[in-house]
């Protein structure tokens, strides 16, 4: 029984879990190949082939947030992002209109706004799946029997299809939280970038081999990803830990004794949920401007210049990161909340007074907060610098580094986290020494 892998095969509940969500996953990469009706499978790829080798950096970076669907014009070709993009709609409008954040914390009023917000996910795929019948009628123009079918029972079809298949992800993201393991949504994105890293690898040898690119390069590439990794673990793993004190007090007919605890603040709370928001949004105005740019002679501007190689995107996309570090932040860690709990138990925090926790707690997320999104936004712009300074390719760069690099390793350090509390509700050695992983509140 010392050996963790023995013991996940042992414990009946996790052993389940596991199968299930690989089960799931396995549906979800299935349903990445199979392409909406009416499409020519065979022009289709030979078209985005050209597009892969010409290093066009739209099609690249929408291919790789859906796992490789969006080439493939599969019936996830939009893969979760839509939810994402809604959930991130719905926490602002939370912030704006107090009358909804009322209704959220009344009772039954998370599974009211759980609702509406599908409802606003199915209105974002709408609108995404009309730009995609948008951007395949361009294609058709310049590929020959791209369409099988006329152009307006392809956009009926497609639009319902690829919605359907959003709508889908979305409950298997769902059903993979509460009867599998880790974050469904996580899981999700998670698995269509390790789908990439074969191929990825395949053609960074097949670069080499045509003498295309330096090893030497790629050596101090490889270096950098493996440092990274390292940084990111330390990071995610960091905590500022707020000592607090309660004194004596009676609940009933008994007496609880004074009590030393802690609160522990992470370096970076939000952990990969700013990366994946500011992509989300930054993503959306892209894919209309891609595929309806054609036209439309200003969204085709738009699209040039939103390229995730240009300095305004990168620019964006930090900014972004920052605010939704603070945003999540605010909205998972109140320290009005916090406040509250700790004087109501009796709490104090030392050399504090207790008017003065709200603000002390304030001061303190703020200054961890700051780096901690810096930090990540660092990190997320790292490909744009392989490309420039190594010359890498756009769909080698994506995966060494940046949002992937977060995405991966965060839900992987999640995963591991669950199953450890897994294995130790059932009196099992954890996957590490001294079962030390710690949860991150995707």
């Amino acid at each position: 029984m010392a050996n963790p892998i023995i013991g996940i095969l042992r414990v009946k509940e996790l052993r389940e879990r596991i199968i299930f969500t690989l089960g799931m996953l396995v549906v979800f990469r299935i349903g990445a190949v199979f392409p909406i009706p009416g499409i020519n499978v065979r022009e289709l790829s030979r078209y985005f082939y050209d597009q892969i080798n010409s290093g066009n950096p739209i099609v690249d970076y929408l291919d790789f947030f859906a796992g490789g669907a969006f080439s493939n014009f599969s019936v996830f070709m939009l893969g979760i992002m839509p939810y994402i993009s809604m959930s991130i709609i719905m926490q602002l409008l939370l912030i704006v209109f107090p009358t909804l954040k009322k209704i959220s914390q009344e009772d039954g009023g998370r599974k009211k706004i759980q609702k509406w917000q599908r409802y606003g996910t199915v209105l974002v795929c709408l609108i995404q799946s009309y730009a995609v019948t948008q951007y395949a009628q361009v294609i058709s123009r310049s590929v020959d029997n791209l369409l099988n079918i006329g152009i307006v029972p392809f956009t009926l079809i497609a639009m319902l299809t690829v919605t359907t298949g959003t709508m889908f992800l979305m409950w298997m993201g769902e059903q993979i939280t509460k009867r599998g393991v880790g974050n469904g949504i996580s899981l999700l994105i998670f698995a269509g970038i390790v789908a990439r890293l074969p191929q990825a690898v395949w053609e960074l040898i097949d670069i080499m081999r045509k003498g295309d690119l330096n090893p030497v390069f790629v050596i101090i590439v490889f270096i950098m990803f493996v440092g990274v990794i390292t940084l990111v673990i330390f990071e995610q793993q960091g905590q500022r830990k707020i000592p607090v004190n309660y004194a004596k007090r009676v609940v009933g007919r008994k007496m609880y004794g004074a009590q030393n605890t802690y609160i522990p603040f992470k370096i970076n709370p939000s952990g990969v949920i700013p990366v994946i928001f500011a992509s989300s949004i930054l993503t959306f105005p892209l894919q209309i401007a891609q595929t309806v740019g054609g036209n439309l002679p200003w969204l085709a501007r738009m699209a040039q210049v939103l390229s995730p190689r240009g300095t305004l995107y990168n620019v964006l996309y930090i900014l972004l990161i920052i605010f939704f570090a603070y945003f999540y932040t605010q909205v998972s860690l109140n320290p009005i909340e916090i406040a509250k709990q700790i004087r109501e138990n009796g709490g104090s925090i030392p050399g504090i007074r207790s008017e003065k926790i709200e603000e002390y707690l304030t001061k303190i997320l703020n200054r961890i907060v700051l780096p901690g999104s810096m930090y990540l936004a660092l990190i997320a712009v790292i490909p744009t610098f392989i490309q420039w300074a190594f010359k890498f390719p756009t769909s080698i760069s994506y995966l060494m580094g940046g949002t992937s690099l977060l995405i991966l390793v965060g839900v992987d350090l999640d995963t591991m986290s669950q199953i450890e509390g897994l294995l130790k509700m059932h009196h099992h050695e954890g996957l590490v020494k001294r079962g030390r992983l710690r949860g991150r509140n995707l």
